[in-house]
């Protein structure tokens, strides 16, 4: 009982800070002290449970470090024209008729280069959004085309955190992990390119607003040398360069370009490291400003938390009677369904892809040890379920933030085709990718 009146408290925690605006990290830091506070009450020594809690931190360190690189690149590839290059060229391509389509490929592009779905969205996609307002196309189709391609880096690009995190939890290589997403991604994709390209025909664009080109040719120059930041990010990860290594490469490029083609001085480049990039006057001032160091801070606050007190639900057994429940529903539904069902609930009661993540990973990882099952199935099952599911649950932070940078409602989720595809689909190809076998060979997976 002491468990469920913990778990009450921490969702009336997170609900308050939802509501008050205030950031998610106090809500975790409160759930640290309630469940340090459980462990005492069990008996347990303040000694005893620091370890418990710090047991969990080296794993939380490896995308620390990954989140460092993000908060840089995020910056330094606003100030170098790098996102600019891409807007800009994007623009330039639309076919009215395919308006729809170009959207999501030119999000999924972003989105895979940079590995951040709210970089993506408070970008490209208010970009986009504003061209389809000016150009009479429906927002709620157009946001949710969005909401699709953000996430396909989100999940699966080697520079995304929650990439970094599922194979820093499950002990699985990142590279591969990509590799494995990229397969298990190709079925809901291609029916996603056949929607959308119905979809951009059934919506296509009035009119482009040349306003937005003269802008982004104002503020940049608009030169070839912006892309390179973004083909290192795209190169050396297949040739297997260790992804911070290929990071800290596109953030060194980024910088000189900054420096040396955009006109900027070393001082302001070092700034924009820090605090981000933000041009104080013209069009895009409200869309290319974010990124750096700073717009990491909210993350790196609550994964070690997240962490510290997943750490001490572990140590002190707090979750064996869920864990007991959830091994019952796998043996009679499967592994997979079952974990379908613990990420809509921990996504509805969380309110956060990062902590589903590690809950999954924290609550059902045994029962793929009890089962004998590899830890690459269990990186895939949470990387295609939790992960796109959090996007879909209007109140979590992973869809209720891109919409609200869009500046549209829930009336955009059905359109967010990539999200529920990826589930669904893997819920009737996974046989193919992990055969069933040993305990869990004779029930579906």
């Amino acid at each position: 009982m002491d468990i469920v009146v913990c778990f009450a408290l921490f969702l009336a925690a997170m609900l308050f800070c939802l509501v008050k605006g205030f950031s998610l990290a106090w809500a975790l830091l409160f759930a640290l002290v309630l469940f340090f506070a459980l462990g005492l009450r069990r008996g347990y020594g303040a000694k005893a449970l620091v370890k418990m809690a710090w047991s969990k931190m080296p794993k939380s360190m490896i995308v620390l470090r990954i989140l460092f690189f993000i908060g840089l690149l995020t910056g330094l590839w606003r100030s170098c024209g790098t996102i600019a290059f891409f807007i800009y060229h994007g623009i330039r391509v639309i076919t009215p008729s395919l308006f729809i389509l170009v959207a999501f490929l030119l999000t999924v592009l972003l989105s895979y280069a940079l590995g951040t779905s709210f970089g993506v969205a408070s970008t490209a996609g208010v970009v986009l959004m504003a061209l389809a307002r000016s150009g009479g196309v429906s927002e709620a189709v157009t946001a949710g085309v969005i909401l699709s391609g953000i996430y396909f880096g989100d999940r699966g690009a080697p520079t995304s955190s929650c990439a970094s995190l599922v194979a820093a939890l499950t002990e699985t290589d990142l590279y591969g992990n990509v590799r494995r997403m990229f397969q298990t991604a190709a079925l809901p994709y291609a029916l996603c390119l056949i929607a959308y390209t119905v979809l951009s025909f059934r919506n296509p664009i009035v009119t482009v607003d040349e306003t937005m080109l003269g802008a982004l040719a104002e503020s940049f120059v608009i030169s070839p040398w912006a892309l390179v930041p973004a083909l290192i990010m795209l190169i050396l990860p297949l040739l297997r360069v260790p992804i911070r290594r290929a990071m800290a490469i596109s953030a060194a490029a980024a910088f000189v370009i900054t420096v040396t083609v955009q006109g900027g001085s070393v001082a302001d480049a070092l700034r924009i490291m820090v605090v981000g990039y933000h041009p104080t006057e013209g069009l895009l001032a409200s869309v290319v400003s974010g990124g750096g160091l700073v717009s990491m801070l909210t993350p790196f606050l609550m994964i070690p938390l997240a962490a510290l007190y997943t750490g001490i639900l572990e140590g002190t057994g707090a979750l064996t009677q869920a864990q007991s429940v959830l091994n019952r529903s796998a043996e009679h539904i499967g592994r997979f369904p079952t974990m379908i069902l613990l990420s809509l609930l921990a996504a509805m009661v969380l309110c956060n892809q990062t902590i589903v993540v590690m809950m999954e990973h924290q609550l059902i990882g045994a029962v793929y040890a009890k089962d004998g099952a590899e830890h690459e199935e269990l990186a895939m099952d949470i990387a295609n379920s939790g992960v796109t599911i959090a996007g879909l649950i209007p109140w979590c932070i992973a869809c209720a933030v891109p919409l609200s940078m869009l500046g549209v409602g829930v009336e955009a989720l059905p359109y967010a085709c990539l999200l529920y595809l990826i589930p669904l689909c893997y819920l009737f190809t996974k046989r193919f990718f992990f055969p069933a076998k040993s305990k869990g060979s004779e029930t579906p997976v």
